[in-house]
């Protein structure tokens, strides 16, 4: 392997690690619920905001769908994911509790460039634009923080772009598995995982199913995770992610 290719998996190695490190992401997690709660406390908002349960593997809005809200989920976690003119599917994001999304409807943005689905029971709520530009306008403090979310969200992409480029389908699938269990932001040993199927997970990895399944069963083997009725993800698993 090339002095290239190995200080382009460190840094993706790197990357990944910080964005499942606890201080980071608790500080975020904190300023998007204080972000959240100005928002629903804000007169602004009055009747042009509503929260909807939605399935696992329900569409919360569709690629090509008129922009006209951002959303911000209570509980649970969905997935953005493009589609190609010719069929090619993406995952382009994997959004967790706490976190805003849709925010194409402030840029201009016409319609959705993306699909949002719930990857397990989610609780989301949706803001009307004209309600969401009146608060950035009127309220310095919701503002302050909703711009702190966008550029934490522009790291996040960064980092996934890196992860996506440099590491390996097997490291890719670690550090999905520690989102989804919300890593760093719980003080269990080990933690329990949102249900979500392998198929959805070869998605967002970027890879097969029967891959998947083979790197799961790895994982069990080597004590990075548990079934249970349910599936844990062990400490271990971080620490395979700290390695080259």
């Amino acid at each position: 392997m090339s002095q290239i290719d190995q200080r382009g998996r460190r840094r993706a190695n790197k990357l990944a690690i910080d964005n499942v490190v606890a201080p980071m992401e608790s500080a975020m997690a904190e300023k998007d619920l204080l972000a959240f709660n100005l928002l629903g406390s804000s007169k602004s908002v009055g009747t042009q905001s509503t929260t909807q349960e939605y399935r696992s593997g329900e569409a919360i809005f569709e690629q090509g769908d008129k922009a006209d809200a951002l959303y911000y989920i209570k509980d649970g976690n969905a997935k953005l994911t493009v589609v190609s003119k010719s069929g090619k599917k993406a995952v382009i994001a994997l959004l967790r509790c706490g976190d805003f999304f849709g925010e194409g409807c402030l840029t201009g943005e016409s319609v959705r460039s993306s699909t949002a689905k719930a990857i397990r029971h989610s609780t989301i709520t949706k803001v009307k634009r004209q309600a969401i530009v009146r608060i950035l306008r009127q309220e310095p403090a919701f503002a302050k923080l909703f711009i702190a979310h966008l550029l934490f969200r522009i790291g996040r992409v960064e980092e996934d772009l890196v992860d996506q480029v440099c590491s390996s389908s097997e490291k890719r699938l670690a550090r999905i598995l520690l989102l989804l269990s919300d890593y760093g932001l719980e003080a269990q040993p080990e933690l329990a995982l949102p249900k979500v199927d392998q198929e959805t997970l070869a998605e967002m990895v970027g890879t097969t199913r029967s891959r998947v399944s083979y790197f799961m069963n790895r994982f069990r083997e080597m004590g990075f995770i548990d079934y249970n009725g349910s599936l844990h993800v062990n400490k271990a698993l971080h620490t395979f992610l700290l390695d080259d």
